[in-house]
């Protein structure tokens, strides 16, 4: 059995340097905010009433396309042999609505409190991997299963599929097509799943905290239940779950290359400043001269 705790001790340089790190909880709230702001208006610029339904429809045929060249196309397998089942499906349109960002925060408050210098790494982690995902949504606009059946035969396409809106057919606690959502919101955004690559980051972010085999358990099924949710309710394809590690990976990268680059820049401006401090101090002879007294 590895002892995870002190996996977490070695990685942190010490519990002094974990201790060290001064953080308030008002500047990090404004800042996960703005940044969520800032997040949403951007994707919203690029919002499927700004992209014209035919590229993103192609960009799904290429998704389709990949899985079915690797034999594994399963999506509309997976829904249909649940759509008989009305509550099942209910919960599951509730778990993609709020465990996203339920469970993310809890998260985040718990390194918040318990592992300051943690939460600072993967506070930059999950910046990172969200706005990579930004590009990719900018990049690649991607109709999610859910909307195909609408557009089976767009474009002269005969290709006809049996998704279905579960959210629209059996409600949850919002809709797409409520309000101003269906306009503002960025139906389009599907790769890569923000959905898998944020419960991964959960999982990864939590892990050395956790102490208990049920909490383990949890965190660990976690991602893959996620998967599981945006698939059986077609707001996903599997390949966004992939391409959602993808932009966690890429985050996790980015992060250690600024945390290395800040690294190095607090040793050189320490190391200026104890030059500067010891230019300053009376040099040891001038301090053993004897007084002049007149």
């Amino acid at each position: 059995m590895i002892d995870t705790s002190h996996a977490y001790r070695t990685r942190s340089g010490s519990n002094h340097d974990a201790a060290s790190v001064r953080l308030h909880w008002y500047v990090e709230v404004a800042l996960v905010l703005g940044f969520y702001v800032v997040y949403s208006a951007v994707r919203n610029q690029f919002g499927s009433a700004s992209v014209h339904p035919a590229q993103a429809f192609s960009n799904a045929l290429h998704v389709i396309h990949i899985e079915r060249a690797l034999d594994l196309f399963v999506e509309v397998r997976i829904q249909e042999t649940f759509l008989g089942w009305r509550p099942f499906m209910q919960l599951w349109n509730v778990f993609y609505g709020t465990f996203h960002f339920v469970v993310t925060t809890a998260v985040m408050i718990l390194l918040f409190r318990r592992a300051p210098a943690r939460y600072r790494r993967w506070r930059t982690v999950l910046g990172f991997t969200t706005a990579l995902a930004l590009v990719g949504f900018s990049l690649f606009p991607l109709m999610p299963p859910r909307l195909l059946g609408d557009f089976g035969a767009f474009g002269g396409h005969s290709l006809q599929y049996r998704f279905i809106d579960s959210l629209a057919d059996f409600g949850g606690l919002w809709s797409f097509s409520s309000g101003g959502m269906k306009s503002l919101s960025n139906q389009y955004a599907a790769m890569p799943s923000l959905h898998v690559a944020w419960a991964t980051w959960c999982a990864l972010a939590i892990w050395p905290l956790l102490r208990h085999r049920w909490s383990r358990a949890l965190f660990f099924v976690y991602p893959f239940v996620t998967l599981f949710a945006v698939v059986v309710t077609a707001n996903h394809y599997w390949l966004d779950g992939l391409g959602g590690l993808i932009a966690l990976s890429l985050g996790i990268a980015l992060a250690l290359c600024t945390s290395g680059v800040a690294s190095r820049l607090r040793t050189r401006w320490d190391r200026h400043r104890a030059d500067e401090a010891a230019a300053l101090e009376p040099s040891a002879d001038w301090a053993s001269d004897p007084v002049p007294t007149g």
